[in-house]
């Protein structure tokens, strides 16, 4: 088995962020390859929590803490210039698009196509070909066809999760892991500045996982055996990455 990463939020707006990433992701492996019906529920899903939330505000404020902070770097000595400029013109370019894109998705709620598999996609079983006749036909279409109609469709939420996976990528860079080890499966710690992001990293061959709980300055995290389900008691070394 591989090496896994566990992240936990620390604040409400990193967990946003990481759903949101979590769906992009999933938007982009429904373009790869062709999962039938299954690529409508990240695309949904993006459509409810953008209808519930209008993310832009607090994005073009995080947007701009970040040009400032990497503004400052540029002064620093041992700085990767090149590194530092890329991200300055990829953050400006995902601001611009941000202000100047009407809401993600509501373009979406006037397509009568969509709206009528939304309405289903809620209910257990639904999909079945007498409830959702359009879809049995729009799945009868050449996979590139889809492919091009669902590519238009998600284009619809670039605006929103390109700044989003560009911040996080910052997050996780800013802060390197280092070795450390939980006694009897458990380990605390605490920071002076107010923490966003815990992550580990732990060998999937020792046949635990992590439960991680905190908030801003302090986090615990508990090493639960997976075929057992209990908490483990003995010592295990993982790698931990706090990102504020």
């Amino acid at each position: 088995m591989n090496e896994l990463i566990y992240e936990q939020p620390l604040n409400e707006k990193t967990r946003s962020y990481l759903r949101l990433e979590y769906l992009a992701e999933q938007l982009a492996s429904n373009l790869e390859q062709d999962h039938q019906h299954r690529c409508f529920n990240p695309l949904f899903s993006l459509c409810e929590l953008t209808e519930r939330c209008d993310y832009r505000g607090e994005l073009i404020k995080d947007i701009d803490k970040q040009l400032l902070s990497l503004k400052q770097w540029q002064t620093e000595p041992n700085i990767d210039a090149q590194q530092v400029a890329y991200y300055l013109d990829k953050l400006q370019a995902a601001r611009e698009g941000l202000l100047n894109c009407e809401r993600p998705g509501q373009a979406l709620k006037q397509d009568r196509f969509l709206s009528a598999l939304r309405q289903r996609f809620g209910m257990p079983g639904a999909c079945c070909n007498f409830d959702l006749p359009q879809l049995h036909y729009w799945l009868a279409k050449p996979w590139e066809v889809r492919q091009q109609e669902y590519q238009t469709w998600t284009n619809q939420f670039d605006c929103l999760l390109t700044p989003v996976k560009l911040l996080l990528e910052l997050i996780r860079k800013a802060t390197h892991y280092h070795p450390a080890k939980a006694v009897a499966g458990f380990y605390q710690g605490s920071s002076n500045q107010a923490l966003s992001l815990i992550r580990v990293k732990l060998d999937a061959d020792k046949g635990c996982y992590p439960t991680i709980s905190g908030h801003r300055n302090r986090y615990a995290i508990h090493f639960v055996l997976f075929e057992q389900q209990k908490h483990s008691n003995q010592s295990i070394d993982f790698m931990l990455a706090t990102c504020a």
